[in-house]
């Protein structure tokens, strides 16, 4: 038996035991021994909405801009305003509440903007009962100590203020999310996520295009409208919902006129789905990734988003009718029954009008420069694995860098605050896993898969890069600022199961 076969075995035999333990060195995470995670009181084994219909939601509304967090700071250059986590209901279907968790009483949590140069100063309030949390702000250049990593927690009941300057050449689609040590999985499938946008003080975008971020999240529903727990196949191949929402609606609508363009911020905020995106009866052009615009736009016909990427896009309207967001097939490795139908959903819907929009404004040739990383003084390799096996007393299941699963008190490697460094990410694993890097913004140099090299179609800042199965992907990277970072799976069932280290940034 190959070892794929031997992990889908096991994931049966599972399966039909009393109980299943996820093995991993996470000490004080909710719910864990030291010995493992009780994999049977997650709910039932079987993953998904499987053996019940999910509940159908209303569809086409208009759809709704994210809201606008006020900016209390009373000056220029001051951004100042409070975030509070805590429980809330939200109505998916109608006649029926579910118990979710917000930002603000939101989710998505509100917009955040503010321009590069701005002083941020937020105060986070922590008032979801009984657990910890903290707010990443994922893909920032923001100090270790700001950062909200999982050694930093903010205990429940209790409040912090979160301060940083935002520099010159930082504008980009960023976002904010828990990190806390064990339930970050769980605090975001339940609702707590939202964008960041930072302005450029020049932005070469025409204004005209208007500015719309569109945030992908999951959700899944059982019968009495509650969201059930993670089961064993979500652990195993991370959450995947059954349905997917924009800004919190299904197949929101938009209204424009033909000849239009719009600009659009896409973020994949879900937890493990892998969104292979392409609109029909309008035309994409890619402007900007992870950590900003690109240095020149990049028509496409479609578009892979991955957990936690984001993506700047210019869509242009020029047929009049009916285009839509859809996603295509994608195969990212699944274990055991109930893989998720990814093809033929629409995600939005977008009503072209016979009578032309105003005259749109030509797009710029070129957005920015983007000065490529030196040569690396210091190369490292990080190989993923995953791990299964049947003992007395039920299933072992891990997911690992470098043979080991995470611990609070390790630090995994030491790395010095200027050095360019070459990161090797080698997937042995059987599915596909989203890296992520805190504390910078990387540039992807060239992945390899079944012995054949591929360079990036284009130069980009990037904190998460997918690496499917059997691949190699080498990243250039740089921090500039000292202190702890994690580097991760962004499946977040993966980063509770093992698959995160610490890097220690020294100066």
């Amino acid at each position: 038996m190959d070892r794929r076969g031997f992990l889908v075995a096991g994931l049966a035999a599972a399966l039909t035991g009393s109980r299943a333990l996820a093995q991993m060195k996470m000490d004080g995470m909710p719910g864990m021994g030291h010995a493992g995670h009780d994999m049977g009181a997650m709910g039932g084994a079987m993953g998904g909405a499987m053996g019940q219909a999910s509940a159908a939601l209303p569809e086409g509304e208009a759809l709704r801009e994210l809201p606008l967090l006020a900016n209390e700071g009373g000056r220029p250059g001051l951004f100042k305003a409070r975030l509070t986590a805590e429980p809330a209901t939200a109505r998916f279907v109608e006649g029926q509440d579910t118990p979710i968790l917000a930002y603000n009483g939101t989710s998505p949590g509100p917009r955040i903007e503010a321009h590069e140069g701005d002083r941020v100063e937020i105060t986070f309030a922590n008032r979801i009962e009984g657990e910890q949390s903290t707010i990443h702000w994922h893909g920032m250049p923001v100090p270790a100590d700001q950062d909200g990593n999982p050694m930093d927690p903010v205990a429940a009941g209790a409040d912090r203020v979160y301060a940083f300057e935002l520099p010159e050449g930082s504008a980009g689609s960023y976002w904010y999310h828990p990190h806390p040590h064990g339930r970050t999985a769980e605090q975001v499938y339940r609702g707590l996520a939202g964008a960041f946008v930072v302005k450029a003080k020049v932005d070469p975008v025409p204004a005209a295009y208007g500015d719309t971020a569109l945030m992908f999240t999951d959700l899944r529903l059982a019968a009495d409208g509650t969201m059930p727990d993670n089961t064993m196949i979500d652990m195993m191949n991370g959450r995947v919902g059954d349905h997917v929402l924009v800004n919190g609606q299904k197949n929101p609508k938009l209204a424009v006129g033909m000849g239009a363009r719009r600009r659009l911020r896409l973020y994949n905020a879900t937890n493990a789905r892998f969104l292979r995106l392409a609109f029909a009866n309008a035309s994409m052009t890619v402007i900007g990734s992870d950590g900003g615009l690109l240095e020149a736009p990049v028509a496409v016909e479609e578009l892979l988003l991955g957990p936690a990427e984001r993506a700047e896009l210019v869509v242009a309207f020029d047929r009049p009718g009916v285009a839509t967001l859809t996603t295509l097939d994608y195969d990212r490795g699944w274990m055991g029954p109930g893989r998720p139908a990814d093809a033929g959903m629409t995600l939005l819907t977008v009503d072209v009008s016979d009578a032309p929009a105003e005259a749109m404004p030509p797009l710029p040739g070129r957005l920015r420069p983007i000065a490529p990383l030196g040569a690396p003084t210091v190369s490292r390799r990080f190989v993923f694995t995953e791990t299964m096996a049947m003992n007395a007393t039920g299933m072992e299941m891990g997911f690992l860098i470098n043979g080991k699963a995470f611990e609070m008190g390790r630090v995994d490697i030491v790395a010095r605050a200027g050095d360019t460094e070459l990161w090797e990410i080698v997937n042995q694993s059987d599915m596909d896993h989203p890296f992520h890097l805190h504390g910078t913004q990387f540039q992807v140099v060239e992945s390899e898969l079944g012995g054949k090299v591929a360079k990036p179609p284009y130069l980009a800042w990037k904190d998460t890069v997918n690496v499917a199965r059997g691949e190699t992907v080498r990243l250039l990277t740089r921090q500039d600022r000292p202190g702890p970072r994690m580097y991760h799976c962004h499946i977040l069932e993966h980063e509770q199961l093992g698959m995160m280290g610490i890097v220690d940034v020294r100066a």
